[in-house]
């Protein structure tokens, strides 16, 4: 069984390319020798391509006004104790002035679904940062729209667009979604931003309330057909006041070794170190560097609004996850052999 599953990942280093019970085998049979080798494997690939680069992206959460009701999510517009704000244009080119002075590159615009940021509004911002830093690129995170609205965002000068798909599983999505929302909806907005020309991203929890084996399965067999230029994955992390408060947390070991997976199916894929890595262990998003990943994202919110967008508990906010703390940051992936660079880190 041991030899079998390194078989595999060392055919999927090679071909990039894993059947769906393959995909199923290497997960449920995975051992420590077995994620070891991935990970080597991954470091490998990795550098290969970026070196020992880590790509900065400055976060700048927009708002946490959300219309969905996504049951797992902390600002679920069912969450009543939820303390809701929204960054002004002001304010925002404010974080990107800021971002900017500290070497920052990309600015990534994230935000609940929040009716006010209309294309009229969000493309007004857009095109304001590009025409005040022409040498960096914008990357939107805003959830949900029509193919119209993401052909204006991209006219308006938005270079990428992250849209974490949550599941590849119909059923599965159904459950951790509203009726109001369907797992059609999410890919056509998928298929549609790569299709406009966005660096896209896609991305799932490790984790999830009811997700299998085969679910994950489905998401590496649907990472690897849809090719994004970005997939951002890491732990579920249920947060206090949704339905799933009780579920258990996903776990650092499988979203690493996931990690490991997904650069050995497109090794020149941004891979971020996510927050909830960093979040649900200590030194997390240090191991996620070290198995394959090599984009991390420090915030640069406005630092009384970072706690209120707590998507689920115990969210870091400050410390390295603060974008003032880039020092910190770039000590922290020394220490593992790592540097951070500050240009824009398109995908290869």
């Amino acid at each position: 069984m041991k030899k079998r599953v390194i078989e595999l990942i060392e055919k999927l280093a090679r071909e990039h390319t894993l059947s769906l019970e393959e995909y199923e085998y290497i997960i449920t049979n995975r051992d420590a020798d077995a994620i070891e080798r991935a990970r080597e494997l991954a470091v490998s690939v990795r550098r290969a391509v970026y070196g020992n680069a880590v790509y900065i992206r400055g976060l700048i959460e927009i708002s946490n006004i959300c219309k969905n009701d996504c049951i797992y999510c902390g600002i679920r517009r069912s969450n009543h104790d939820c303390d809701r704000y929204r960054l002004t244009k002001e304010q925002i080119l404010s974080c990107c002035d800021e971002g900017y002075s500290l070497g920052f590159r990309t600015f990534v615009m994230q935000g609940g679904e929040d009716p006010h940021f209309d294309d009229d509004v969000l493309c007004d911002i857009v095109k304001a940062i590009k025409t005040k830093y022409p040498d960096c690129a914008v990357t939107l995170s805003m959830g949900e729209r029509s193919r119209e609205s993401y052909e204006k965002l991209f006219l308006a000068g938005a270079d990428r667009y992250l849209l974490r798909h949550e599941t590849a599983d119909a059923e599965h999505y159904s459950k951790l979604h509203p009726e109001t929302m369907s797992f059609e909806n999410r890919m056509r907005c998928l298929y549609d931003l790569k299709d406009i020309g966005f660096q896209t991203g896609c991305g799932f929890m490790v984790g999830s309330p009811y997700q299998t084996v085969e679910n994950i399965a489905k998401d590496l067999k649907f990472i690897e057909e849809f090719k994004p230029h970005m997939c951002g994955i890491g732990p579920f992390i249920p947060h206090k006041a949704t339905p799933f408060a009780s579920f258990p947390a996903g776990t650092v070991e499988l979203t690493c070794y996931l990690l490991s997976v997904i650069r050995l199916i497109h090794p020149k894929i941004l891979l971020p170190a996510t927050t909830a890595l960093g979040s649900i262990e200590e030194g997390g998003r240090e191991r996620g560097i070290l198995s394959g990943a090599n984009v991390v994202m420090p915030n640069l919110s406005p630092m009384d609004n970072r706690k209120k967008y707590e998507l689920y508990n115990n969210k870091l906010y400050s410390k390295a996850e603060s974008a003032q703390a880039k020092a910190e940051l770039e000590e922290r992936m020394k220490n593992i052999g790592y540097e951070v660079v500050c240009h824009r880190g398109d995908a290869k």
